[in-house]
């Protein structure tokens, strides 16, 4: 794909956005390549691409974007279907604003702790989804609005679950990427209506 950030923006050749990317062409070439790296790679390893989409499908969805709309395709293209209801069903219990988290009660930053969804894949959904890809989905919730209270012990939760650490490593940069993705697609939106 040459550039999926365009393609989710509607980013036309000469547009003003365009002209603005293309002012940092290594800035859109890294995340593009990261983009290539995630779901077009030379060596696949033990992350199958069905499992990425589903979780690029659960992270855009839980952070309401139209962006899930291509992980949608993406996971329907990589013979997901079956667990697309599931997932639709996770991303509706999961949506929420944040972030939220604790800190150490005894630190400095204890009155910045802020409570919000505790979420967890319904134990009604996880033999639909499988126990990895529901461990999967409830550490990418985690990661996205209570990043603050990653810890081992969340860590383990995805090794329990089947996930090596090399999958764990995977996971977490398919995680940073979206939300990343997702915030250079909203600035790159509210700069094309501005510049109507």
């Amino acid at each position: 794909m040459s550039d999926v950030i365009d393609r989710l923006v509607g980013v036309t050749q000469g547009s003003p956005v365009d002209q603005v990317r293309r002012r940092r062409p290594v800035t859109r070439d890294h995340a593009q390549g990261s983009w290539n790296a995630l779901f077009e790679p030379q060596v696949l390893g033990t992350v199958p691409l069905k499992e990425r989409y589903a979780v690029a499908l659960f992270v855009t969805g839980v952070s309401g974007d139209e962006v899930a709309g291509f992980y949608w395709a993406g996971l329907l293209r990589e013979g997901g279907g079956d667990w697309a209801p599931g997932i639709d069903q996770a991303v509706q219990a999961g949506t929420t604003h944040g972030p939220y988290g604790r800190y150490d009660t005894h630190g400095n930053l204890a009155h910045e702790s802020v409570e919000g969804l505790r979420f967890r894949v319904a134990d009604a959904l996880r033999p639909q989804l499988g126990e990895k890809l529901a461990a999967a989905l409830d550490h990418a919730h985690l990661l996205v609005f209570r990043p603050r209270e990653s810890s081992q012990a969340a860590l383990k939760l995805l090794t329990d679950a089947g996930w090596s650490v090399t999958d764990v490593v995977t996971l977490s940069q398919l995680v940073a990427f979206l939300t990343f993705q997702l915030r250079v697609v909203a600035g790159l939106r509210v700069l094309g209506e501005v510049a109507r």
